[in-house]
């Protein structure tokens, strides 16, 4: 079995990788981190874990402890103060803050205000989006995983790019549900403030902009201006992204249909739609994407998914599965709720 631990396992994300990993067939979870809950079972903190768990947060992990990978689902600025240590032991690393997804460190430093202290770590971690960067995920030691926004913008528009079909700026409208801004209360995600409205936020301030800029700008091999603006949704977990682009005049429906056909042909996790919807998505690791052509020459790229399993958790054990050369699917292959 591959042994494997999570530093920062009390959040919604940690706690979904634990729930994913608790009965994934050949990754053992061995280790939680909490250090607000260090010596409290995990269940007691998690109660949907109970019956599949006997761990008990720990408040760090233990000096000299073997492990096989490291999920480190921390805030940014977190991780890096703690992947370095692990990276030097020889222990793999899955990240799931931002801290390792901006190559650029003067680009991080200006979207999440404090330099990046790991900048040997930062050039060496590889971005883990599997259905564009799997053989670089399959050699990786240290693998950034994707946001959540990013994930479901990008895979919807990402054949349109790699086609070379597509031309101009892109603008991605994108709503998110509220486990999303993590655990932590706000006055914005109080439910008097946001049980009953579509709430824009981050107006062009967003720091997942540079990374949907960053991968696109890969996949098309050109300068792309990106127009990000997240929504807040009244609904717990879920994402949908709307995103325009004009294509090159003469672009036909056929041409743009067998764009997605092609790219995306053999993936397990993504999954076409004419109308991507969240509940087909929810508790899954898949992501439905859609397209239209309108007008003269708009695509219109469609996306929805689960912001804390294909965002987030189930994306990061994909990712695990990839670099342990296991069936990418495994542990992973269920529906979504459809409710």
């Amino acid at each position: 079995m591959i042994k494997a631990a999570i530093v920062g396992g009390s959040g919604y994300t940690g706690s979904e990788l634990a729930r994913i990993l608790c009965r994934h067939p050949e990754i053992s979870l061995e280790a939680v981190t909490s250090r607000q809950n260090a010596g409290t079972p995990v269940s007691k903190i998690l109660p949907f874990l109970k019956g599949f768990t006997d761990l008990t947060f720990e408040a760090q992990l233990a000096d000299g402890a073997d492990y096989d990978v490291v999920f480190a689902a921390t805030p940014h600025g977190a991780s890096m103060a703690v992947i370095p240590s692990l990276m030097k032991s020889g222990t793999r690393v899955i990240d799931l803050s931002g801290d390792y997804r901006l190559r650029d460190p003067q680009t991080y430093e200006k979207w999440y205000g404090h330099p990046h202290t790991d900048l040997p770590g930062l050039g060496k971690a590889v971005y883990g989006m599997a259905e564009l960067f799997k053989d670089d995920i399959a050699n990786a030691r240290l693998v950034a995983n994707p946001g959540c926004y990013p994930t479901c913008s990008v895979l919807s528009l990402a054949p349109l790019m790699a086609s070379g079909l597509a031309e101009g700026k892109v603008i991605v409208d994108a709503k998110s549900g509220t486990s999303g801004a993590g655990q932590e209360p706000s006055k914005r995600l109080h439910h008097p403030a946001c049980g009953a409205s579509v709430t824009p936020y981050s107006i062009g301030a967003h720091r997942h902009t540079p990374e949907i800029k960053m991968v696109l700008e890969r996949v098309r091999g050109v300068p792309t201006e990106v127009v990000f603006t997240p929504h807040l949704l009244p609904i717990v977990r879920g994402m949908l992204t709307t995103s325009y682009v004009s294509v090159k005049e003469g672009t036909t429906a056929e041409d743009v249909d067998k764009a997605y056909s092609d790219f995306y042909s053999g993936r397990r996790f993504v999954r076409p739609s004419v109308a991507p919807a969240i509940p087909a998505t929810t508790g899954s690791n898949f992501c439905e994407i859609g397209h239209q052509l309108v007008g003269e020459n708009t695509v219109v790229a469609m996306g929805a998914l689960d912001n804390l399993v294909k965002g987030g958790a189930g994306q990061a054990v994909q990712n695990a599965n990839i670099m342990f050369k296991l069936d990418e699917a495994m542990g992973l292959d269920y529906p979504g709720l459809g409710v």
